[in-house]
Formats: C-alpha cells, structure tokens, sequence
C-alpha cells in the first residue's frame, strides 16, 4: 500500500503536528505499507487561492501545469491521510484551497447524465486525523456532523472514495483531553491498517 499524508497547520511544535508523527511512526511499522510521501501544505508553500480569467479557466483546471505534482501523487496513493485541525467547525482554509484545486473535473470526477458523476478515484481510501478545541460532541450535537458530512459525502463519495475512516479529536487544550491516549490510537491503527 502507498500512502500519502497531507498535513495542513503551520506550526511544527502543534499537537496536530504531533499526529503527524505518530501517523508516520505507526506507518513505518506498518508491512501492508510499502511508500509514503508526505506532504505539507504550508511548508510546500501551496497556493490556496483559485484564479479563474480569461487564461485560466475552472474547466481546464484538471490540466494546470502547476498542479501536476500534486495530480501525480494523488494518483499514485492507495492511502490518503489528511491531518488537520477543525477551525470554525471546518478545515482549515489551506486545507480547503487545496481541495478546490486537486478534486476537480476530470481529474477526480467527471460528469455524466444523470444526478451524480462518476468518481474518478474509486479502489482508493481515506482517513481524516482533525483536531479541535471545543467538546467531542459539538460537532455532532451543535453543527449536525458538517464536517464528517463535508468530508464523507460532499467530496469524497463524490469522486468515488468510499472507504473513509475519521479520527475527530475535541478538547485538545484541555488538560483532561487525554492527548497521550488519543496519540496513541492513531500510531495503533496506523500500525495494524490494511
């Protein structure tokens, strides 16, 4: 198996950051997982904002020259893991720009008669690592799941991703959040995942 991370916070000395290792850690021992790439939005630099004119149009973003790199790994992972933090009830803008970009027409999905299109990335799986301040249940209880449901149905059942597993960690400033066991969840799954 190839697995790509996408990891989305600017700050190495973060908890997120953190996930990152153990994913990582649990990864390597992992034998089902045979490469991993990993990339780092804010480090790489990555370019959030779409541009749409007169030479840069929405329908031909699935060609941009500057996002072949990114085209290529996505294709070339069975596994992708994005790590982030939940901000607002959502990922983080970075995270969000990159998705506009790199989940687009006929390169992720394509359409075709009908309600849905057909997903272009179906036999590939996901898992979402996010971290965020408020309670575990809020965004269950007060946001009604929009970020589950963002992740899982608006995106990536829409390109055809159907395997997605989450790991939605709250109270993550408190010191009750059990950080240490949480951590450790995520380096044994990553260890054992198939």
């Amino acid at each position: 198996m190839k697995t790509l991370i996408i990891y989305t916070h600017p700050n190495h000395n973060s908890l997120v950051y953190s996930f990152l290792e153990k994913v990582i850690e649990g990864s390597k021992e992992n034998p089902n997982i045979k490469e991993i790439q990993i990339l780092d939005l804010y480090e790489e630099g990555f370019n959030p904002l779409l541009v749409f004119n007169k030479e840069k149009r929405r329908r031909d973003m699935y060609r941009d020259p500057n996002l072949e790199k990114y085209r290529e790994q996505i294709m070339w992972a069975d596994k992708i893991v994005f790590i982030y933090p939940i901000w607002w009830g959502r990922p983080p803008a970075m995270l969000m720009g990159y998705i506009d970009q790199m989940f687009a027409s006929n390169f992720a999905y394509k359409d075709k008669s009908g309600l849905l299109p057909e997903g272009l990335l179906k036999g590939k799986s996901v898992v979402c690592v996010s971290t965020m301040k408020g309670p575990a249940n809020y965004p269950l209880l007060y946001l009604n799941n929009a970020h589950k449901i963002l992740m899982k149905r608006a995106l990536f059942s829409y390109v055809g991703i159907k395997k997605v597993k989450f790991f939605e960690f709250g109270n993550m400033e408190s010191p009750k959040g059990k950080q240490t066991e949480k951590l450790n969840k995520v380096y044994r799954y990553f260890q054992k995942v198939k």
